[in-house]
């Protein structure tokens, strides 16, 4: 929780900072996508069950607020974890050693974001909700039999980040902290996820889209 609140406090400064900035042009009415790749990083008593593991990664939107200096963000984030079971399940006869895991955590951020010519500058807070998979294993007749046990889970987020605006498109990077209010194998669960990837303008095709249902989009 420390590092949650070190990291809120950081966003906090640079959120005031993009107060006293110029009015976003690269975001006025739009909407992208991004995708991203990267690594995700157990943290404290997590890493008694959790260790790194090659490789995670994102999906969302950036949605432009009518003041486009704020945006919301609905991101999938698909984390991938080494996985050693601590305590024995009365349903399965074998506790899993170095398997894998897997988070599958629906993020819905609010932040607000710098613009400097085409570089940008952005901090976000907000819930989760997911799907933790976890790994299990029987033996039956002479054969492991692999399966899974799922979990739902709420959490909170906070994360900042930079992207840079190329032709067409831009690359960028966050760095965020994931604080899950349940645990796992009766540890508390925590991370740091660090993305690198695209961001692409769908404007039109999200115009067409709710074109064709009948609903305005930005309308004044």
């Amino acid at each position: 929780m420390k590092i949650f609140f070190s990291l809120l406090l950081l966003c906090a400064g640079c959120l005031m900072l993009s107060a006293q900035t110029e009015v976003d042009s690269l975001h006025h009415r739009k909407i992208y996508y991004m995708g991203g790749t990267g690594l995700s990083f157990p943290l404290g008593k997590s890493k008694n069950v959790l260790g790194t593991k090659l490789f995670s990664g994102s999906a969302g939107l950036d949605i432009a607020l009518k003041d486009s200096r704020y945006f919301l963000s609905p991101t999938l984030y698909m984390l991938a974890f080494r996985y050693d079971q601590q305590k024995h399940d009365p349903k399965y006869n074998y506790i899993i050693e170095n398997g894998r895991t897997n988070f599958y955590m629906l993020s819905l951020t609010a932040g607000r974001r710098y613009q400097y010519k085409r570089l940008n500058t952005f901090a976000y807070i907000g819930p989760v909700a997911g799907l933790i998979v976890e790994p299990r294993g029987n033996i039956v007749a002479e054969k492991l039999r692999m399966s899974n046990k799922n979990s739902l889970t709420v959490a909170g987020k906070v994360g900042m980040g930079a992207d840079y605006k190329f032709p067409g498109f831009f690359i960028g990077g966050e760095i965020g902290y994931m604080y899950n209010f349940r645990k796992i194998e009766g540890n508390p669960i925590q991370f740091l996820t660090i993305m690198f990837g695209l961001k692409s303008d769908i404007t039109r095709l999200s115009e067409k889209v709710t074109g064709v249902i009948g609903i305005e989009t930005y309308k004044d």
